[in-house]
């Protein structure tokens, strides 16, 4: 199946919306779950009010839709900045492929939404290296940041990939750092402002990240573990084949990878740390896990390995419908 999404063709897309399909054949047997927690940003309260009352066959196609824009516009981010030898649909596949790994990505979520923004982050932070006007780009990254806390509190945790990812991208200068910040802080700013007036200004806490550290999951399971399993053989697989074509890569593509590496780990804790976020919230992880993990599809001349890793997860993909579907 791999060889498949080894070249770049439009035919490409038509077989990412037939693994689509098949990675969450459970859709055709009940509607996606519309994930909303009341309490993480305005994601959610858009999700529960209207959302929500859509019928089976709309929710359906809205998640397959978001999956698949996702995927493709991800792809196509990743082969504009030339961060592979050679222009595949591997990464769109490997995002495709991971989505339904993990039983609460299969769903409706904020953090479904949240990669969006995301991605649209991850262009600006790559873009930071050679810019003309680089406060101007770090304004409007900050600016879209803050944004992004007020509509998943969880992403507050990209404020810590941003200034790391400044680190590795640009040599420190302070006043870029302040201009940052200045555009974290507008949006709440603004926020203030309009609570201020509206004499509800001790309402602004319920718009700040609340932190807890908490377990995602009450308890460990054996599907579970072997659903995990399966996420890291493929991040391990990622990073080795990655590793072995680092080394020839420009400068440029070396420092958008540093970015990417402190995007997948720095989102890592997220389901530990943030409060009633769920494991539904890990779904931001997929972005950087996919794309480390598509450099062990389309590295490898050889098949052999890249079908391996293709058909384990196909093995609890199968599963994972088969529990859903209600037949386990």
């Amino acid at each position: 199946m791999v060889f498949l999404f080894r070249d770049k063709s439009i035919v490409n897309i038509f077989f990412l919306a037939v693994l689509a399909v098949g990675v969450h054949l459970h859709l055709f047997f009940g509607a996606p779950l519309v994930v909303s927690n009341g309490n993480d940003g305005v994601f959610s309260v858009i999700l529960r009010e209207y959302v929500a009352g859509f019928s089976s066959t709309v929710l359906f196609m809205l998640y397959l839709s978001i999956i698949l824009l996702q995927a493709i516009r991800l792809n196509m981010v990743l082969s504009e900045m030339r961060m592979f030898q050679n222009n595949t649909y591997t990464i769109a596949m490997a995002y495709v492929l991971l989505s339904g790994i993990m039983v609460e990505w299969c769903s409706i979520s904020p953090a479904l939404v949240a990669n969006f923004l995301l991605i649209w982050i991850f262009i600006k932070l790559c873009r930071l290296y050679n810019h003309p006007s680089p406060k101007t780009l770090l304004f409007n990254t900050g600016l879209i940041i803050g944004l992004s806390v007020i509509c998943y509190y969880p992403t507050a945790i990209l404020i810590g990939v941003v200034l790391f990812a400044l680190v590795v991208v640009r040599p420190f200068r302070l006043a870029e750092w302040v201009i940052l910040l200045m555009g974290i802080l507008l949006p709440y700013y603004f926020l203030s402002s309009i609570l201020f007036l509206q004499d509800k200004l001790d309402k602004l806490h319920q718009f700040v990240p609340a932190l807890r550290l908490n377990l995602p999951v009450a308890t460990w399971s054996v599907p579970l573990v072997i659903r995990l399993a399966v996420l890291v053989m493929m991040m391990i697989a990622g990073l080795v084949f990655w590793q072995l074509t680092h080394r020839r890569m420009v400068i440029q593509i070396r420092k958008n990878w540093g970015i990417m590496m402190v995007m997948l780990f720095i989102l890592l804790p997220i389901p530990f740390i943030f409060k009633q976020a769920g494991i539904e919230s890990s779904f931001m992880l997929l972005l950087p896990l996919a794309s480390f993990a598509s450099n062990a599809f389309s590295t490898p001349r050889r098949l052999v390995l890249p079908n391996i890793l293709f058909w384990t997860a196909a093995a609890v993909l199968v599963y994972n419908n088969w529990v859903m579907i209600g037949l386990g």
